[in-house]
């Protein structure tokens, strides 16, 4: 009993601190079967090599905090329709267009540390906001929180996938949570809608072929063969979450930080391309677009405006021998 009141409480408080589910599973090996091994001996974590040396610590948290009991896990709707479009403008994913959410869910997470520890003498946590070298959605997994869905991402029936995640690992023992049940079923949507062939199977994405992967991590020139199915999109893509069911009734997010700013969301391909510093910096002060660089950003629209003249281009052309004939 002592042990569930206590989860109840952290529960409680993650809802005053303005979380929207909050579960938790006991601190432990989150990947028996190996897939992170599996995934990292493909070779489709791309250039991420963080990922292949931290695996020992991601499938097991107690390596990261030594006697860790318990994983709380916390999620924030950060869903807003997108603006209205104007002609030549890219597009950003829906997580970039507002403040960083490192940031916005950095301080409340911290808080919500810092009442559990209180919970027990002596008491340690560690915090993670999808920096760490934690398995965020496989601990949302065993917490409750969501299933993981066929496009890799958490999901949740209230929130579809539009939500950020934030860990706490804690030495505080707490009651867990029943495991998501996976609401997938035979649904292939994500997978079918994928520009890139990215989703090579249920739950498995090769980075080398995804969309978010080149246009925010990848430091290098883009595949030549994939660069004309990456369309307009500057920073991210969400194709596999639109076309999600679980994401079409999702209410909008109540974080002010989360709505778009003016112009990032579907930012000007020309301006962007020949951004200079000080733009750059004005533009995406305390966003998380700054983590592609201004030369990733300059690439990307390079690239997306490229594809954008293509596909006007090719809609004259079609126009033009259906008025000849």
């Amino acid at each position: 009993m002592r042990y569930r009141e206590r989860a109840e409480q952290v529960k409680a408080r993650a809802a005053a601190l303005g979380f929207d589910a909050c579960g938790v599973a006991a601190a432990g090996l989150v990947d028996p079967d190996d897939r992170l091994g599996a995934w990292l001996a493909r070779g489709f974590h791309a250039g991420m090599k963080w990922m292949a040396t931290s695996q020992d610590v991601r499938q097991d948290v107690r390596k990261k905090l030594p006697g860790a009991r318990a994983v709380v896990v916390v999620a924030r709707n950060y869903y807003a329709p997108r603006p209205g479009r104007q002609a030549n403008s890219g597009r950003v994913s829906r997580y970039a267009w507002g403040r960083d959410y490192h940031r916005v869910i950095g301080r409340p997470l911290r808080a919500l540390a810092s009442y559990i520890r209180a919970l027990e003498p002596g008491a340690e946590a560690y915090v993670s906001v999808d920096t760490g070298p934690v398995l965020e959605r496989a601990w949302a997994a065993r917490a409750g929180v969501g299933w993981v869905g066929k496009n890799g991402l958490a999901v949740r029936r209230d929130l579809g996938s539009w939500f950020f995640l934030g860990v706490v690992v804690t030495t505080v023992q707490l009651e867990p949570d029943s495991p998501a049940v996976d609401q997938c079923q035979d649904c292939r949507l994500c997978i079918d809608a994928c520009p890139t062939g990215a989703i090579v199977e249920p739950r498995v994405i090769d980075a080398n072929r995804c969309i978010s992967y080149h246009t925010v991590e990848n430091r290098d020139e883009r595949p030549e063969a994939l660069r004309a199915k990456f369309g307009d999109w500057v920073f991210g893509c969400d194709v596999c979450q639109e076309v999600c069911p679980w994401n079409q009734s999702v209410q909008v997010t109540t974080e002010h930080d989360f709505h778009p700013r003016p112009g990032c969301a579907n930012p000007d391909l020309a301006g962007l391309a020949e951004l200079n510093d000080a733009q750059f910096n004005s533009m995406f002060k305390g966003s998380v677009v700054r983590r592609a660089g201004i030369w990733g950003i300059r690439r990307n629209a390079g690239i997306a405006k490229e594809n954008v003249c293509r596909t006007r281009d090719g809609r004259v052309h079609a126009r033009t021998r259906r008025k000849k004939s």
